[in-house]
């Protein structure tokens, strides 16, 4: 089974400095049927104006995700990190027994665009740990790439949980396949452009989330760069 979840269905919040696209319930948007998808937990679609951002604040026993499409986001956080992310880049950090963070668009003449994502991590009270690392391109075109999983393999980043992440950027006649095991979930995001995944034609912001399925396939892009997790049921 494949299920389309829309760009334009998505949950939607407008805070001046902030406008968000929320996949799945988050704040006070909230719809029963998206509540999670796996571990998967939240897809926030972010977009910070210049100067503005998230100031100080907590999290407990969740692996966050950050993922700059556009622009850098500065972060800064209570076990001694800073650092700016930019697009090429996944940071983690898990915030385990408890971290505060803050996370800016320090840039004074444009947005920063990004992608935050949360997943629920296998076990709780993990200590809190960071990681960043770049992928360039050409790791990425016509391919999709590991960039996160439950071991570090391949140079990703870890994750705490039996999740795999993936990053492709596909043009023209470029294509590539995920084989999923048995029992397995997928979610598919558009984070650019579009292309044919699993014959649908996708836009950016549109997903597909995946149940009972054997294979994703990506293909007919179009500037397209698209997010693929594997996840456990």
């Amino acid at each position: 089974m494949i299920t389309l979840r829309a760009a334009t269905d998505r949950g939607h919040a407008e805070h001046g400095w902030l406008e968000s696209w929320h996949s799945f319930s988050f704040a006070e948007y909230h719809d029963p049927k998206h509540v999670h998808w796996g571990p998967l937990r939240v897809i926030n679609e972010d977009r910070v104006k210049a100067g503005q951002g998230f100031g100080t604040h907590g999290h407990r026993d969740m692996e966050i995700i950050s993922y700059v499409i556009d622009g850098a986001l500065a972060h800064k956080d209570s076990m001694g990190n800073g650092a700016a992310i930019v697009p090429g880049e996944i940071q983690r950090m898990s915030a385990g027994t408890g971290v505060t963070h803050s996370e800016y668009n320090h840039n004074r003449l444009g947005l920063t665009h990004f992608l935050q994502i949360w997943i629920i991590p296998a076990q709780q009270g993990l200590a809190p740990s960071y990681e960043q690392r770049a992928f360039p391109d050409s790791e990425k075109r016509g391919r999709l790439r590991l960039v996160g999983s439950p071991d570090g393999h391949d140079g990703s980043v870890t994750i705490h949980q039996d999740v795999r992440m993936y990053a492709g950027l596909f043009d023209a006649d470029e294509r590539a396949e995920l084989a999923l095991a048995e029992g397995r979930l997928a979610y598919v995001h558009v984070v650019k452009g579009s292309a044919l995944v699993n014959g649908r034609p996708l836009a950016a912001g549109d997903a597909l989330l995946y149940r009972d399925e054997a294979v994703v396939s990506i293909e007919q892009g179009q500037a397209a760069e698209l997010l693929v997790f594997d996840l456990p049921e």
